[in-house]
């Protein structure tokens, strides 16, 4: 077991370091984004990708959780490459669909989601750049689960640095338009694609197979609805901010949004790692007892990681930003709540992808999703942007617990429960009294060692009794 946990800490690793670089980018973006754009115009952006968001998941269609299984399940060996084709055939079409549908209907489009006209040519590019990605994103995702770990990273890395260098090239040089932003994504994405077409052309297909793909999409449509759901969660809010307050608002919670992912420094490296090798082991003897582990330990550093935000972020944040977003500062603790929250279910529903029943995430993330919008039509126009993130964060915490609880019935993980919960009730009390001393009392700011020193006390506390107790084995 000790060798499996140091090959998932050891492609963690490597996806933690390309995250840092890339949310570092992406960071220091954020000041670029808003002093040449303003509130309005990166409201638009934010509306505008929260919309291609959801076209993505439609684009990738739940095919990546049904590759990954078919393309480690034993008795699917010899066909590997041509599941790889088969779903890189059906990505191209649905993305080409989209962006042919986008230019037809772009003025309603440009009205349905930013409330104004004048967006149609943003919304034509950013589909453009969906069609581009989706072929990049099937590359990188054989890469991982060939273990090729620093293919993804360097192609990553490079993709987003270009990003950042081409949109601001043309944001300074050439017009401080939100335009320019996506024609720096279009140009970064083609120049990938040119270090990628020897595996494109390896991948290249012009007509399905039948079979594999009907395996592949009967396994992969019922995660369709949960990534729709999911976006209705995460992304949706964005549209009643501009119907109750307008693209303003939106562009001061999207700067707060985009701050709170800062969590996913310590997430997503986990979670690019975690399928293909949750997978890999799922037929190992000791497979249940490596997932426990995993459970708590990634919880524990999880609610380390919101504490790191909940102090630190804040001051990053008024430091980099100009006085017209200083405001925003004060949602990003709750928000990283809610991003911590819809990575942990990929972690604790294993059991779900291991038995092939994954009808339950749908199910579940559909209600959190109806949740989520009527706690949007109720909280927003009460408490503005704390009803927003709010809504998400609850919708979150409903289908986390909703789905592991699914998924201990179809696989059952023996996991120190309780002990988790103390861990996350402790945790919330030390993130709430960290942001009370820095952004709502005119305390000192030495007064946040308090909360620190009992989130201390009370989840190191936790970790050390389960040690003891045999429940969490000693990996080092």
């Amino acid at each position: 077991m000790l060798n499996q946990l140091k090959r998932l800490g050891g492609d963690s690793l490597l996806y933690a370091l390309m995250n840092v670089g890339t949310k570092l980018i992406a960071f220091l973006m954020i000041p670029i984004y808003t002093s040449y754009l303003g509130r309005e115009q990166f409201g638009a952006l934010g509306t505008i990708d929260s919309f291609t968001s959801m076209m993505t998941f439609l684009v990738i269609f739940g095919t990546d959780s049904a590759l990954a299984y078919y393309y480690f399940d034993k008795d699917h060996k010899g066909n590997k490459i041509e599941y790889v084709r088969n779903v890189l055939l059906f990505r191209f079409y649905v993305a080409l669909s989209l962006l042919i549908l986008s230019v037809l209907f772009g003025p309603a489009l440009s009205y349905a989601i930013t409330g104004t006209r004048g967006f149609e040519l943003v919304l034509q590019l950013s589909f453009i750049v969906l069609l581009l990605e989706a072929l990049i994103t099937l590359v990188l995702t054989y890469f991982r689960y060939e273990f090729l770990s620093k293919r993804v990273v360097i192609m990553t890395v490079l993709r987003l640095g270009l990003v950042a260098l081409l949109s601001y090239a043309f944001l300074r040089f050439i017009s401080p338009d939100v335009e320019m932003v996506i024609y720096g994504r279009m140009a970064a994405a083609l120049a990938i694609i040119v270090f990628l077409l020897p595996q494109l052309k390896r991948f290249a297909a012009f007509k399905f197979n039948g079979k594999l793909m009907k395996e592949l999409l009967t396994y992969a449509a019922p995660l369709v609805p949960a990534s729709m759901a999911f976006w209705v969660i995460s992304q949706s809010n964005k549209l009643f901010i501009t119907h109750f307050e307008g693209l303003e608002s939106v562009g001061l919670y999207e700067a707060a949004l985009r701050f709170a992912t800062v969590i996913t420094l310590l997430t997503s490296s986990v979670q690019m790692a975690w399928r293909p090798y949750s997978m890999s082991i799922k037929d190992k003897p000791n497979a249940k007892s490596i997932f426990r582990n995993v459970y708590v330990l990634i919880f524990a550093v999880g609610m380390f990681g919101l504490m790191g935000v909940a102090t630190f972020v804040p001051f990053i944040f008024e430091a980099f930003l100009g006085e017209d977003f200083h405001e925003a500062s004060m949602y990003i603790p709750l928000l990283s709540l809610g991003t911590f929250l819809n990575f942990y279910y990929l972690i604790i529903s294993v059991g779900l992808f291991i038995e092939k029943k994954t009808k339950p995430i749908s199910f579940y993330f559909g209600i959190a999703a109806v949740i989520s919008v009527i706690l949007n039509l109720i909280l927003i126009p009460l408490f503005s942007l704390w009803g927003a993130a709010a809504a998400v964060t609850v919708a979150y915490g409903f289908a986390c617990v909703s789905i592991f609880l699914r998924s201990q019935k179809e696989y059952y993980v023996p996991t120190p429960v309780g002990s988790i919960m103390f861990m996350f009730v402790t945790g919330l009390l030390s993130i709430a009294a960290v942001q009370y001393v820095l952004q709502f009392s005119e305390l000192s700011i030495w007064y946040v060692l308090i909360p620190w020193l009992f989130f201390a006390l009370t989840n190191g506390g936790v970790l050390a009794t389960l040690r003891r107790k045999g429940r969490v084995e000693e990996t080092a």
